[in-house]
């Protein structure tokens, strides 16, 4: 399998979407907008670059499957899937602010093998493919090397419908308010990622995140130099719902942070 061949044709699919994305985002205010849960919303900008992305991918590799946000294909493939967000971010898109993402990724297996992220606000788009460095815009991209939480720009995400976890969270803020260079919270966990992986974050960490949300980033900050594990250090962080990511000299120490007062 060509993984670079396929990993540029996926980057052309994101530049299209990505238009009819950008063309939309001035009739925002005229879009039909849906709640699929509390606090999680849906345009038919989602659902239409979605069916976009799908269409194409599929002429990419037939034997794929899709595992996708909003569900316009969800066909598991037995050995390959496309995981696909077509609108990370929808509610900054929905307000008019950036960041806002297209993210793709391909697992073969239980193995993610591919992974683009496509942010749509600067026109930059990060990839990577197994056994290639990670990339944006076309040049190489490592994560940092701040040796320390306390030296560190650290990325999170709120939580917007599972709030049984709620008070454990607020002290990780807590504590990184108060020990490390500030928190920010984007609206975009593919956007975070990626953002990690090219150095302008050292760590992130969120939960009750779905596979589409993290799996194209985490591969890329893997690629990048970076560790990406749950918040027990395992590797259950597609589909377990909670991840870390972080360059390998802030790990130990933001692993430990986070385990001891999320657990």
């Amino acid at each position: 399998m060509y993984l670079e061949k396929i990993c540029l044709q996926v980057i052309e699919i994101t530049k299209s979407v990505g238009k009819f994305i950008l063309s939309e985002k001035n009739n925002i205010k005229e879009l039909n907008v849906e709640e699929k849960g509390l606090h999680d919303f849906v345009t038919h900008v989602d659902k239409t670059s979605e069916k976009k992305i799908i269409e194409s991918l599929k002429n990419i590799l037939p034997e794929a499957g899709f595992i996708a946000e909003e569900g316009t294909a969800n066909n598991k493939g037995d050995k390959y899937n496309w995981v696909i967000d077509p609108l990370d971010g929808t509610t900054n898109f929905i307000h008019g602010i950036t960041p806002f993402a297209i993210s793709i990724a391909l697992m073969e297996n239980d193995k993610t093998i591919l992974g683009v992220v496509h942010e749509l606000g600067l026109n930059e788009c990060f990839y990577a493919w197994k056994d290639s460095p990670a990339y944006l815009n076309g040049e190489k991209i490592k994560v940092s090397d701040k040796n320390s939480v306390e030296k560190s720009l650290i990325a999170t995400g709120f939580p917007y419908y599972d709030y049984e976890r709620l008070e454990p969270f607020m002290k990780t803020m807590e504590y990184f308010m108060q020990h490390s260079r500030g928190l920010r919270r984007l609206g975009s966990a593919a956007t975070d990622l990626v953002y990690v992986a090219c150095g302008r974050f050292e760590a992130f960490y969120e939960y009750s995140l779905n596979p589409w949300d993290v799996a194209a980033g985490a591969f890329i900050v893997e690629q990048a130099g970076g560790l990406i594990c749950d918040f027990s250090g395992e590797s259950n962080y597609i589909f377990g719902k909670e991840i870390i990511a972080s360059n390998k000299l802030v790990y130990q120490e933001f692993l430990e942070i986070v385990n001891q007062l999320m657990n």
